[in-house]
């Protein structure tokens, strides 16, 4: 308790003080980090690159993706370079031998060392309905769930049952998923109200962390989904002439976000010695459109990649697609993501105010 406590105070010091200052996450924490590896579910804003390894069209294994990469190579990340799972890891990690950056499952080069700190099992494309995932070729979360089991059983080829119990109990669960589902319900294209909707997505959802905690996850951080009424696409699609966000996809979003919130609440003391943690990502998300001087961002309303206004994934490439000048200033990368380092500011808020509660 002392040395949570004691990891607490530094943990809150230096991300206070290194956000003040620049804005963005620290490049270390204390070595004292108590997570023993980092294990991610979701969708494009966690895949680390298993959809290269899948028969979809969801893909980015290729330029301009990762141009800010190491090497400037395309992982198949979804994004000028490092996204969710790399930027937790690499600053809860520190000191612990974990990789800077987190692996996807479905790389046949994975190394015992790679499995014992943890990988991404989240796949561009997928949702919490089953029904999205398979609609888009992605690997569905209950295949996700299937890919966590396999490696539970690789771990215990590797350590022994006993090591692998405690990796599995100790470690962060990170589940970033929800931005397919919910704007699918926004867009009409369901036979469902978006109200009935989002509320058969969370009981999915539900179901999901329930199936974590029997494999033994017990520190579980569930992202909430961003204010897609505010993402270029959207603005372009829904927007106007004045490219203003579309509040109806915003409120289909902070709908969705007030019902996972209120499931995992009301979730969290079912489950024994279980911490279940939101993110509000779409807060934090807005905060930066509402005020990108304050995060020295000049462009919050378009993509880096090409036009801006609607290029992702096939529509942003080598061939069709300039790059803006410079993309530090933009807020999102294509017209779907975020850029990197709008991500690593999004990740140093994340740390300040969810990772604590998980301790």
């Amino acid at each position: 308790m002392k040395q949570n406590s004691r990891f607490l105070i530094l943990f809150l010091s230096s991300i206070n003080v290194f956000f003040k200052i620049t804005g963005a996450a620290p490049a270390s924490l204390p070595s004292s980090a108590i997570f023993p590896a980092l294990i991610v579910f979701g969708d494009s804003y966690a895949d680390t690159g298993n959809n290269n390894y899948l028969n979809t069209i969801a893909k980015c294994n290729f330029p301009p993706y990762g141009i800010n990469f190491e090497g400037g190579i395309p992982t198949g990340r979804f994004g000028d370079g490092e996204v969710f799972p790399d930027l937790i890891g690499s600053l809860l990690s520190e000191g612990l031998g974990i990789k800077r950056t987190i692996p996807a499952s479905l790389d046949p080069t994975l190394t015992s060392k790679d499995l014992l700190t943890g990988v991404s099992f989240a796949s561009g494309g997928s949702g919490f309905n089953p029904w999205i995932s398979q609609s888009r070729s992605a690997l569905s979360m209950e295949g996700q769930l299937k890919k966590l089991e396999e490696y539970i059983e690789k771990l215990k080829k590797i350590g022994g049952e006993e090591t692998t119990d405690d990796i599995i109990s100790k470690s962060l669960f990170l589940v970033v998923s929800g931005s397919n589902d919910v704007p699918s319900a926004a867009a009409g294209n369901l036979q469902y109200d978006v109200e009935s909707y989002t509320s058969s997505v969370i009981k999915f959802a539900s179901d999901f962390m329930k199936k974590l905690y029997r494999y033994g996850a017990r520190r579980i951080l569930v992202v909430g989904v961003p204010p897609f009424g505010c993402l270029p696409s959207q603005r372009t699609l829904g927007g106007g002439l004045q490219r203003d966000c579309d509040q109806d996809y915003n409120n289909a979003s902070k709908l969705f976000n007030s019902k996972l919130s209120s499931m995992l609440d009301s979730l969290s003391p079912t489950l024994q010695d279980t911490k279940l943690v939101y993110f509000d990502y779409y807060n934090s998300l807005l905060e930066l459109i509402q005020s990108p001087q304050r995060y020295g961002f000049e462009v919050v309303d378009r993509g880096c990649c090409g036009t801006g206004l609607i290029e992702t994934l096939l529509l942003c490439n080598r061939y069709t697609s300039s790059i803006c000048p410079n993309i530090s200033a933009y807020l999102f990368w294509d017209a779907y993501h975020p850029s990197e380092r709008a991500n690593r500011i999004l990740i140093s808020k994340l740390l300040e105010k969810s990772v604590p509660m998980l301790l």
